[in-house]
This record gives C-alpha cells, sequence and structure tokens, in this order.
C-alpha cells in the first residue's frame, strides 16, 4: 500500500476536513516557535494564544508531534497584573487615569513557555503563562496547568497535579534519549509499529537495542 509522505507545510493534513491543522505553517508572530506536524484541533492557532504583546518580550515554544485539542488557551505575560501594590487595577491601560505603565520589576513577569515533544493538551485545558511542559506529557481537559510539568508525567485538574508517570523511570530516560521526533520522516515512518506498541516491556528492548547501535 502506497502512502503520500507527510508534509509539515501542509495546513491541513486531513484531506477535506478544516477542523485540524498543521501549526507551524501559519506561524506569523516572531515570538511564536511551533515545530513540525503539531497540530490543533481547530481551523486556525491565533486565537488560542492570549495576551502576547510584543513589548513584553516572551515567547511561546512548542515542540514536533504535539497534539492539542480544541479550547486549549495559552495565556501569555500580558494577561499579568501588578501584585505588590494595593489595587491591582490596570489603571494605566485605560484612558483618562493619571498612570504610567508599572516598571518592568514590578509586575509578575514569568518568562517564556515551553512545551515540549509528543505532548498531548486535552481539550479546554488552559497553560498559564512561564509553564515548561515536558516530552511526552498529557495534560488532561479542562485542566490549568499553572506550574511545570514532568517528562511523561500525566496531570489533571484545577490547579493541575500529576496522577501518575505514564511509564517507570528507565523508559523515561530512553525515550529522552532516543528523541524518536527528532529522526527523518523515514525513520518515523518505520517505526511506527513499535512507537504504537502497547508492549512497553518488549518496546523497551528494542529501544535499548537501537541506543546501542
Amino acid at each position: 500500500m502506497m502512502f503520500d509522505i507527510p508534509d509539515p507545510t501542509t495546513i491541513h493534513p486531513i484531506p477535506g476536513y478544516e477542523n485540524e491543522i498543521y501549526i507551524k505553517p501559519t506561524v506569523t508572530k516572531p515570538n511564536i516557535t511551533v515545530g513540525d506536524f503539531t497540530y490543533i484541533a481547530d481551523k486556525e492557532f491565533d486565537s488560542h494564544v492570549t495576551h502576547h504583546y510584543d513589548f513584553i518580550g516572551d515567547k511561546l515554544i512548542i515542540g514536533k508531534f504535539c497534539q492539542i485539542a480544541a479550547g486549549v488557551e495559552f495565556v501569555m505575560n500580558g494577561a499579568n497584573h501588578q501584585m505588590n501594590a494595593v489595587s491591582t487595577y490596570p489603571f494605566y491601560t485605560l484612558s483618562g487615569w493619571n498612570m504610567l505603565p508599572p516598571k518592568p520589576e514590578d509586575m509578575p513577569f514569568k518568562g517564556d513557555t515551553v512545551i515540549g515533544n509528543d505532548v498531548w493538551i486535552g481539550q479546554n485545558a488552559v497553560i498559564l503563562p512561564g509553564v515548561h511542559i515536558g516530552d511526552g506529557a498529557i495534560v488532561g481537559s479542562n485542566s490549568i496547568v499553572g506550574s511545570d510539568v514532568k517528562p511523561y508525567t500525566i496531570v489533571v485538574g484545577n490547579p493541575a497535579r500529576e496522577i501518575r508517570k505514564r511509564f517507570d523511570n528507565e523508559m523515561i530516560g530512553l525515550l529522552l534519549e532516543f528523541k524518536w521526533w527528532d529522526k527523518s520522516i523515514d525513520e518515523i515512518n518505520s517505526l511506527i509499529p513499535m512507537l504504537t506498541d502497547s508492549d512497553i516491556t518488549k518496546v523497551k528492548k528494542m529501544i535499548k537495542n537501537m541506543i546501542k547501535e
């Protein structure tokens, strides 16, 4: 059976279906970086990144092969209000009020938001500013993620809490070393039977052998 060659520059990877797109070819902002084959279950991506202002300078960095469900929101640092004063009200953003913008050091800047590779983010999850989500993690639907998520762990809830690791520490270490997402399209195609095999013990042995080669 012949298959088309996957193309990361394609916007609609499912012919005739517009409600799922590869994000990378649609990105226009220099402070957003998305890896190959990461998709979102929507017709566009921009509306899912909120409060992202150029003058703040924070970045949204998303790896390869991530799966982002409908309704997911990436809240950036522009949503933050001054918290080290009596009032959190942003007078400076509204006309008629006599206030200069706060000094940068007075704002709760959380840094860049970084999502690893092969991360699955469930429907309506919210990722707060400065969060780092590790490779292979899973974020449950409707979760509010305000702190970092370790690789290959599952988090759920508000606030999101780790419920378990997906694999044992040895397997996680092997996967982080193997980095299947960085391999060529031909290599990944040949690895699909292994990547989708539920016999983790067998897969662990296979990855060990490939790393040794």
